[in-house]
């Protein structure tokens, strides 16, 4: 049976590249390896573990007979340990400046295998086949590569923009609920920060949106096309003013400070933003934005997809807060928020005050 292909270029010059969402691509991908391939060029695959358990004629087909890497499930992959693996990997097998790597995976695989892309022989080419709705709808457009560090999230990375992104919604069955429901807290971002219609639109849903949702290559594309339009007006995220890149930071500031606090892995990114959403939009309403809005709606959305409003066990203030001042938004000395004038109207700014951010962390748990 075969299925429409949507695509979305991402303009960027001579680094722009397409973004392919359908269902059943493994024919497309595999032609696009071998194309490769019958360069004399030479390939590796890095290959999340749980993809290789949950979908092996998949990873078969499209991996065919690259030296393939797999790397274990969860945050804590993000390493200098699996990094440096990474590197090794490459270098056994003879990948030369000319070489590519494919990564399948969610956005763990893909900001580990992007930032190997990136610092193997000071650059190599990198295609992302993203496995998670996460990944799909986020992590996997932009070329934001990255490792963790102790002190915080994607600490340590670097702006390496993909060749192609193949996003298979087939892919998406065999998805954990849970990791389903994480990659939907992405989805309500976009809508919050600027796109009220797509917003407006999952709220008067009468039915959540699941793997098989007809609507949901539009959804997926959506969210892309938006996310496009943001990176090719601030790519490297220098733009300072009240928009830019940063506004993709939407929720994720207080997301980051609850996964460095509570340990990578203990919440999906996608749950640790949920909260953050919740976080942003009590920020806003505290300085007197979104005053229309009622919380009730986006907590009541979130809990639809099974996603956490507060924080599940209670967060030392103190280290919270310390967590924040490691954040990579921090400018001069400056932490910078994203909050909102109203529903899909988001911006930047760095006039909040300490006791707004301590109420906020209050009212979701933090101690």
């Amino acid at each position: 049976m075969s299925y429409q292909v949507s695509r979305v270029h991402v303009d960027l010059g001579d680094r722009g590249y397409p973004i392919h969402i359908g269902r059943g691509l493994s024919n497309n991908i595999k032609d696009s390896i071998d194309h490769a391939t019958q360069e004399k060029r030479r390939g590796a695959a890095i290959v999340d573990e749980g993809l290789l358990n949950a979908q092996p004629v998949f990873c078969q087909e499209v991996v065919g007979s690259l030296p393939l890497l797999s790397i274990p499930v969860g945050e804590g992959s993000k390493s200098t340990q699996e990094l440096s693996k990474i590197w090794d990997f490459l270098a056994a097998a003879k990948i030369d400046r000319s070489g590519f790597i494919f990564a399948l995976g969610g956005g763990v695989v893909g900001d580990l295998s992007g930032f190997a892309a990136a610092s193997y022989l000071r650059g190599i080419s990198f295609h992302h086949v993203p496995t998670t709705l996460l990944a799909m709808v986020d992590s996997s457009v932009g070329g934001k590569t990255g490792i963790n560090l102790g002190a915080g999230k994607n600490l340590v990375g670097a702006f390496h923009q993909p060749q192609a992104v193949w996003a298979d919604l087939d892919l998406l069955d065999s998805l954990p609920p849970r990791e389903f429901s994480a990659g939907m807290a992405e989805v309500i971002k976009y809508g919050l920060l600027g796109d009220g219609d797509l917003f407006s639109k999952l709220l008067r849903r009468k039915e959540i949106i699941t793997s098989r949702s007809q609507d949901l290559s539009e959804i997926v594309k959506r969210c892309c096309e938006n996310k496009a339009r943001i990176v090719q007006s601030d790519e490297r995220e220098t733009y300072e003013g009240a928009g830019g890149r940063a506004l993709l930071n939407l929720g994720h500031t207080f997301a980051h400070a609850i996964e460095a606090v509570a340990g990578y892995g203990s919440y999906l990114h996608g749950e640790a933003v949920a909260v953050g959403l919740v976080c942003a939009l009590r920020l806003s309403q505290s300085l007197g934005y979104c005053e229309d809005f009622a919380e009730e709606d986006l907590i009541s959305l979130l809990q639809s997809y099974n996603l956490p409003v507060n924080l599940r066990t209670s967060l030392s203030l103190e280290k919270l807060q310390d967590a924040l001042s490691s954040d990579k938004k921090v400018s001069h000395g400056v932490l910078r928020f994203v909050v909102m004038r109203k529903i899909g109207d988001a911006f930047c700014t760095d006039e909040v005050r300490a006791e707004g951010i301590n109420q906020v962390w209050n009212s979701v748990g933090a101690i």
